[in-house]
């Protein structure tokens, strides 16, 4: 039974092989490709200082986590703020304080 399957199966291979044809590859084109490896024209190039900025920027403005991070980033502006106001707060109570007790004597 195996006998009468391959005829049929040869000629099937070789339609299936013409029906996608392979592309030409232009003229040495595979020294080209060495050429450029032995170059390093795919060497990485130098990393930027601020490139892991670049890649969290990257990642926090996909669709999916681009509410995750501007809620982050809200909180984080308001633990700074309430940070930075507790402190304009207290050299303010300070400098009153200083004014109460010893009005002339500090200006």
């Amino acid at each position: 039974m195996t006998d009468m399957h391959e005829p049929n199966e040869a000629r099937l291979r070789e339609l299936l092989r013409q029906a996608r044809p392979s592309p030409l590859l232009p003229p040495r084109f595979q020294e080209s490709v060495w050429r450029r490896i032995e170059r390093g024209e795919y060497a990485p190039g130098p990393v930027a200082p601020l490139a892991w900025l670049d890649a969290l920027a990257g990642r926090l403005l996909r669709p999916r986590l681009a509410l995750a991070g501007a809620a982050a980033l809200l909180v984080l502006g308001g633990v700074l703020g309430a940070a930075q106001g507790t402190t304009e707060a207290r050299q303010a109570a300070r400098a009153a304080y200083l004014s109460a007790v010893a009005p002339n004597t500090i200006r």
